[in-house]
């Protein structure tokens, strides 16, 4: 037989059986945190993964769109040829603002457009775009304050596992009235699994959060320096001088 790998094999075993004696040891306070601390640990990957997922759509969209839009020779030529994409920020503020400015040039019955729009009717389009900008902000930050309350609450909760399994170790001890090592291992560590189980849910969310963040502060700025250009565009072809 391999000797390694029967080592290996009675070593994974070993902590098996530790850790199925922990769990066996902790208090039903301490199984409660854990089962509590459980739940935020799926919630956080599964909100972890949808966003990630989400970002990257919606930075791929924004490239094929951005690639469209600079090759069109006027600001409403996209808008004109009806083209939808669903779940692009880009194009999201793009046809917010042309929705608006088409609004604004539109004859009184309605059947073609005027030459150039005033300068009031300009800064309903820069409030629309602003606006978008916002909502779709707002949108892709959705879901990430569980990640934050996972990072900040799950050490704490697991903590206060701890805290309180040891309170009742000693409390179990002093009624004993015998200090020894055999009665004071199983509590004690019993008491610390909900620290790891806390901090195996923080540590993840942790890194997740932060990611997801530079990615949004990114999308943001795209966002921002897109409608910047949109309307200085809009204002080139349709502001009177």
């Amino acid at each position: 037989m391999n000797v390694p790998v029967f080592l290996s094999a009675l070593g994974a075993g070993g902590r098996e059986a530790e850790l199925l004696y922990v769990w066996q040891q902790a208090t039903p306070e301490a199984k409660v945190i854990i089962a509590c601390l459980v739940v935020f640990s799926i919630t956080a990957w599964s909100v972890m993964i949808a966003k990630a997922l989400q970002m990257r759509r919606a930075k791929t969209l924004n490239c094929f769109f951005n690639a469209e839009y600079r090759i069109q020779k006027h600001v409403l030529e996209v808008f004109d040829r009806r083209i939808q994409a669903d779940g692009c920020p880009l194009f999201m503020v793009y046809e917010a603002g042309s929705q608006e400015l088409d609004a604004r040039l539109k004859t009184p019955d309605g059947s073609g457009r005027k030459r150039f729009v005033s300068l009031k009717g300009m800064e309903h389009v820069k409030r629309s775009l602003e606006n978008k900008v916002a909502q779709e902000s707002l949108k892709l930050e959705s879901g990430l304050i569980l990640l934050a309350i996972a990072v900040s609450g799950a050490p704490f909760l697991g903590l206060l596992g701890t805290v309180w399994g040891v309170m009742s170790t000693f409390g179990h001890i002093a009624q004993q009235g015998q200090a020894t090592m055999a009665a004071m291992a199983p509590g004690v560590a019993a008491a610390l699994i909900t620290t790891v189980a806390g901090l195996l849910v923080a540590i993840p969310s942790m890194f997740g959060y932060n990611w997801l963040v530079h990615n949004l502060r990114v999308l943001t700025v795209e966002l921002d320096n897109f409608a910047q250009e949109l309307v200085s565009k809009m204002e080139t072809e349709y502001l009177a001088e």
